[in-house]
């Protein structure tokens, strides 16, 4: 294990992903209830490139100030290398996934050979999964399932005055879009594990994955939309989310449910008259629901998808990938 630096890529600039650069960078230094990770693999999720852009799609005064350099991403696989103290559970080899420090502007450091991470954001690894497909699961996997299952905390809501509270799924019909990415995909399978009958929205190309991760129906929505298709739904988990998300009232029955993943709605009028409940949160680090989700990937009832895998020093060209979009469930860079 090197002393004093490892490679990671940091960005000393905001901008497109040729900002992404692998280089040399300074060891992290553990703090209590840290333990230190030798990263084997990283997801790559949307997150990444907000802060690589700094942040513009937000309003300039919204924008979160960001030191840099700075190393992007917050999904890890790994083994634990070093153990500060006030550690329980942990031990130095164990294999680890995790979502680090989430929700933090610049702070989760996970595109390096190391990380330093709070023990309380990790789960051992499922032995029944490899490295790559680990670090696929943290950030997507918990966004499903807080959305879905279990929030799982009662931190202030930043995005709506109350928290988020997933409903019951057993029984019911639940329509996910954006069903083929990296939040879609897993929601298909944990809205079938609980019970409900799925209806998973992708271009035409993802309609074999989808049905063999257990949906029921599949639209195809280059060629018919779902809000003109389908009616009387339960809930609608919508990963696309933005300032379109309200064509899915139209989907709903009387007192249904639509949870976008990402903010824009503005037809707070017509969900009211419809009696339809929207909320949103913010996915946010959780070890022991990682773990929960852990053991689902160990015996195959949850599976993650992989798009596309990359080494470290190529996260420049796994960013250009994300851009161009159709994703398949997760984009992983390997670290070893």
């Amino acid at each position: 294990m090197p002393t004093n630096t490892m490679k990671a890529i940091r960005l000393h600039e905001f901008g497109d992903p040729k900002v992404l650069h692998y280089e040399d960078a300074p060891m992290p230094e553990l703090k209590p209830g840290e333990v230190l990770v030798r990263v084997h693999a990283v997801g790559v999720n949307p997150p990444d490139w907000y802060l690589r852009d700094g942040y513009k799609q937000l309003p300039a005064e919204m924008r979160p100030p960001v030191p840099l350099p700075v190393i992007p991403g917050s999904d890890l696989s790994g083994i634990v290398e070093a153990i500060a103290e006030n550690v329980r559970g942990l031990s130095v080899g164990d294999e680890v996934f995790g979502l680090i420090r989430f929700p933090s502007y610049g702070k989760s450091d996970a595109y390096a050979e190391y990380v330093a991470a709070p023990a309380s954001d990790l789960a051992h690894k499922p032995p029944g999964i490899d490295h790559l497909h680990a670090a696929g699961a943290p950030m997507s996997g918990l966004t499903a399932w807080q959305f879905l299952i279990e929030l799982g905390h009662d931190e202030p809501n930043p995005l709506q005055p109350d928290l988020h509270r997933p409903v019951p799924l057993g029984g019911k019909t639940v329509l996910v879009n954006g069903a083929a990415g990296g939040v879609g995909h897993f929601a298909v399978q944990l809205a079938k594990w609980k019970g409900a009958h799925v209806i998973a929205v992708a271009s035409g190309a993802h309609e074999r994955f989808l049905r063999e991760l257990g949906a029921d129906e599949f639209i195809d929505y280059t060629k018919r939309l779902p809000e003109d298709t389908v009616h009387d739904v339960d809930l609608v988990l919508d990963t696309i989310g933005g300032s379109t998300t309200g064509r899915f009232l139209r989907t709903l029955k009387r007192g249904g449910t639509l949870f976008p993943v990402f903010p824009g709605f503005s037809d707070a009028e017509e969900a009211a008259k419809l009696g339809v409940t929207v909320s949103i949160t913010q996915v946010r680090s959780n070890g022991s629901q990682l773990a929960e989700l852990g053991r689902l990937l160990d015996v195959g009832t949850v599976c993650v998808a992989i798009d596309s895998t990359f080494l470290l020093a190529e996260a420049r060209e796994a960013h250009e990938r994300a851009a161009r979009g159709h994703i398949q469930g997760k984009i992983v860079l390997t670290a070893t």
